[in-house]
């Protein structure tokens, strides 16, 4: 009896016809790739603090982590750029003894004129009316309403003695980062300042909240379960230490060879172009990919990271090798041009394990280059491994594939050497049919666009059995990598006028031939 059944036993005689089905030869690798979105909630919310929930919605988001919370401001970016990926979110309280942030805005003169104040508050529009006989008084209370009747945004306002004071509705140092400004879109019939109305602001950033979440129970309760693209908005040392250790190479990390579960992490990081230079110095991480943001964009930072995960997460979701330039980050507000990072800039960025962006003419801006924030091996010495995130989303997908062909066709095989005489049907492998085996995915995964040179593959690949331990095959798994294409470098070599005794030559070659 060569063929190998798994049910039917051998010693079965009871007629006539009997069937097991077998599906090791016909499913195809079905991989879930879901976000994991992390952020703070507001006690009001009714989730569960360090506990992961699914969340498919913005409405959900303010229902489970609290109306204008950081946590539901995450969630809405991300939609408002990927509105298809399976997402989970895990919702940290606020730290112990944490603060909130404030801000003020000062009406220093009130308007001459009836007009529109076009305010902004972490990037979201806030239109306030005001009367050509308002006094500042009456515009600071107008204001504060205005505010108050948009209980999405993450801050609260007050107003006394023509002073509007910004309190955010979370405490933490995440809190700095909410913005304040007006007129963003101030240019030839654009918005414009009520006439004779100034304001005085202090500064274009909320201050004073301290606090950042410990993540320790947040990342144990997350276990095993799927994180492929993780958002995480918190870029202190402490936060990315715990998250980089979670998604590392070691036998605990999500890299690592015990877990196989892979993911990467996206976050953003605001600041001039010399604090963005240092900040990338201090990180090492090939599974990180943090984008740099100019001082004086209205959106903040964590809804930088959520557009960021969101767009990553599509890109590589529908072709994990292909690279993430040109793709927009919708509902995000740059910086205006002139805060802009220069070109010159954004290559030093790029070079010192930061991600960057850009906008062009539309001012909605785009990803240029999702750097990671790897650059230096285990000696210290420059290293190029692991410069783009597609690097490690190309591989997570033909490890899976890998895996997927292996444990599908080979679940209960018996092992033999190359040779061995068996009959048709047994499962049995041996060296050599597993090479085969692997040579035949890695030309599916170079037809589908992941890998380039399998005639090199097949040469360098080794499938051997332990010499120590005769169940163990070990393999040498060599995949060439497909690249993107990065640069378009051109020499313009240009003429003013080509050599007339060619032109004659060519003229003469041409006559000949025809005649």
């Amino acid at each position: 009896m060569p063929i190998s059944f798994s049910n039917i036993p051998s010693n079965w005689r009871q007629p006539l016809y009997w069937v097991e089905v077998d599906p090791s030869m016909a499913g195809l690798p079905i991989f879930p790739l879901p976000a994991l979105l992390v952020g703070i909630m507001l006690p009001i919310g009714t989730a569960t603090p360090d506990v992961p929930v699914p969340c498919q919605s913005a409405a959900l988001a303010n229902s489970l982590f609290g109306l204008g919370s950081h946590l539901a401001a995450i969630c809405a970016a991300f939609f408002k750029n990927n509105a298809s990926q399976e997402v989970w979110c895990l919702p940290v309280a606020e730290a112990v003894g944490a603060t909130v942030a404030t801000g003020s805005i000062t009406v220093a003169t009130p308007p001459t004129q009836a007009g529109q104040l076009d305010l902004y508050i972490a990037g979201q529009h806030v239109p306030v009316v005001v009367a050509s006989n308002d006094t500042a008084d009456e515009v600071a209370a107008n204001l504060a309403a205005a505010v108050n009747a948009l209980p999405n945004l993450p801050v609260a306002a007050t107003a006394a003695a023509a002073v509007v004071t910004l309190t955010s509705r979370w405490k933490g140092s995440s809190a700095n980062d909410i913005t304040m400004q007006d007129t963003y879109y101030n240019g030839p019939g654009g918005e414009q300042m009520p006439i004779g109305m100034t304001l005085t602001y202090s500064g274009p950033q909320l201050t004073g909240g301290a606090g950042v979440p410990v993540f320790t129970n947040a990342i144990s309760n997350l276990g095993e379960a799927a994180a492929e693209f993780v958002c995480m908005p918190f870029t202190d040392s402490t936060s990315l230490l715990a998250w980089e250790t979670e998604f590392g190479f070691t036998d605990s990390g999500r890299w690592g060879w015990m877990r196989q579960k892979f993911g990467s992490i996206w976050s953003a990081y605001r600041g001039l172009y010399s604090s963005c230079l240092a900040f990338g110095a201090t990180r090492n991480s090939p599974q990180v990919s943090t984008l740099a943001i100019e001082p004086l964009s209205p959106s903040p930072v964590y809804e930088w990271a959520a557009t960021y995960t969101a767009k990553a997460a599509r890109g590589y979701t529908n072709d994990p090798a292909r690279p993430l330039q040109s793709l927009q980050l919708s509902s995000i507000l740059p910086a205006r041009l002139h805060d802009r990072f220069i070109m010159s800039e954004l290559n030093a960025l790029s070079l010192t394990g930061m991600a960057t962006q850009r906008t062009e003419s539309d001012n909605v801006p785009m990803i240029a280059r999702e750097t990671t924030m790897y650059q230096l091996n285990l000696y210290g010495m420059p290293d190029d491994a692991y410069t783009d995130a597609t690097t490690l989303a190309t591989l997570a997908a033909l490890l899976r594939n890998q895996k997927a062909a292996i444990t599908s066709k080979y679940p209960r095989h018996k092992l033999a050497d190359d040779g061995t005489q068996f009959g048709p049907g047994q499962a049995i492998v041996t060296p050599s049919s597993i090479k085969a085996e692997l040579v035949a995915q890695y030309r599916i995964d170079e037809f589908n666009g992941l890998v380039e040179n399998a005639t090199a593959f097949k040469a360098n690949l080794i499938v051997e059995r332990d010499s120590n331990d005769p169940t163990r095959v070990n393999v040498l798994y060599p995949p060439d990598l497909i690249n993107g294409l990065r640069l378009f470098a051109v020499l313009a070599q240009f003429r003013l006028q080509y050599d007339r005794g060619l032109d004659v030559t060519a003229s003469t070659n041409q006559i000949g031939t025809i005649g």
